[in-house]
């Protein structure tokens, strides 16, 4: 399932001119508030009229300007995911659920209803709270119910806007190996609107960066984590890549897990999950420092040989730096001084330390091997 959208709307004093497609999978529409991330949403909904474009889903045509037509909200087919939950504060968590079957009340028998709401609230964890009312759950308990009412209206496309940005950490904890298991069991394609870079990398397979209504950077979620050329859309402080690996062993004395990779092995928090279960690890470009040769007497528990791919801007004092490391390619940010000091360039072999305890368990998850994304 395909999503192709080319729109342009005058706001005033703000214009929005996209054009990109969504494959199947989860694409992030990644960037500041006011870069115009839930206008391009809202048009796919069906909410905002843009002035000129198309919106087509799997070549079946939502907007087309040229051609005077606008299917109406209701009729395409499409959930949506708000900031709020939005839920109805006097009904119970199961009439809630239910809400979102009546619009599909006279087009599926009543036993397919029944099995389609059992399997989410089976899959969002939902059934200890069906008595319950939505002012007696948590802001992630909430959200759950928000989502699980949008799936039982059995969409084509999933609209997500920042669900988790009124969420604390620990909510947002909560509510993330579910939207995993959405992306990866219910093979729904899904729109993700974001400012945050961690649920991005571990969400999307396909990014859209946007500012100020134009796109600045599309692609692949590997290759763009991995662009040097990409910390200004990402920021410093968050920008990095991943690699896939594969869990070999888990030493619970010590608290580690042993990972393999196409570069090594990588030393890691401990992961309870199966022997050879595959995993997707994020690496921060900023917890990556670099030797010429083997260190030794090194706390460092990853030593991972790469060779120097690409290299960025180096007029300022921060420099960051593609790397490969088997087949895996990751970003490193070091400063300039260091960039001279140990004279690396382009095909440089050298190697990446990276401290275990930089892997925290919120930046491993599940390899999804559909998608390549993974879940907790």
């Amino acid at each position: 399932m395909t999503v192709d959208i080319n729109i342009r709307h005058n706001f005033g004093d703000f214009q929005l001119n996209v054009a990109f497609e969504a494959p199947p999978g989860v694409t992030a529409l990644f960037g500041r508030s006011g870069a115009g991330k839930t206008s391009v949403i809202n048009a796919v909904a069906g909410l905002l009229t843009p002035e000129q474009g198309r919106i087509s889903l799997n070549g079946d045509a939502l907007l087309d300007t040229e051609r005077g037509l606008n299917t109406p909200a209701h009729r395409r087919h499409i959930g949506y995911v708000f900031q709020e939950a939005r839920l109805f504060p006097h009904m119970k968590v199961r009439h809630n659920l239910k809400f979102g079957q009546w619009f599909k009340r006279h087009q599926h028998p009543a036993t397919e209803q029944a099995a389609d709401e059992a399997r989410i609230i089976d899959l969002l964890g939902l059934e200890p709270y069906l008595e319950r009312r939505p002012a007696s759950l948590s802001g992630g308990e909430r959200q759950r119910v928000a989502i699980g009412r949008a799936l039982l209206t059995r969409p084509r496309l999933l609209l997500l806007d920042e669900p988790l940005a009124a969420l604390d950490m620990p909510r947002k904890a909560e509510i993330l190996p579910y939207l995993e298991k959405l992306r990866d069991e219910l093979n729904i394609p899904m729109l993700y609107v974001s400012h945050t870079v961690s649920e991005v990398a571990r969400l999307a397979t396909t990014i859209i960066t946007l500012e100020k209504g134009r796109i600045t950077m599309a692609g692949p979620a590997a290759e763009l984590l991995s662009d040097p050329g990409a910390f200004p859309a990402f920021g410093r402080e968050e920008a990095g890549a991943f690699l896939k690996a594969k869990l070999v062993s888990t030493d619970a004395a010590d608290g580690l897990s042993t990972l393999s990779f196409s570069g090594g092995t990588l030393t890691a928090p401990e992961i309870n999950a199966p022997i050879g279960t595959e995993l997707r690890v994020r690496i921060r470009a900023k917890d990556i420092i670099f030797a010429t040769s083997p260190p030794e007497g090194t706390s460092a528990l990853n030593i991972l040989p790469a060779t120097i791919m690409r290299i960025g801007d180096q007029s300022g004092p921060i420099v960051d730096v593609s790397i490969r490391c088997g087949e895996e390619i990751l970003l490193a940010r070091i400063t300039r001084r260091s960039l001279n000091m140990l004279q690396l360039a382009p095909g440089t072999h050298c190697f990446a330390l990276l401290k275990s305890i930089t892997l925290t368990r919120r930046d491993i998850g599940i390899y999804d091997h559909k998608n390549g994304a993974a879940r907790t």
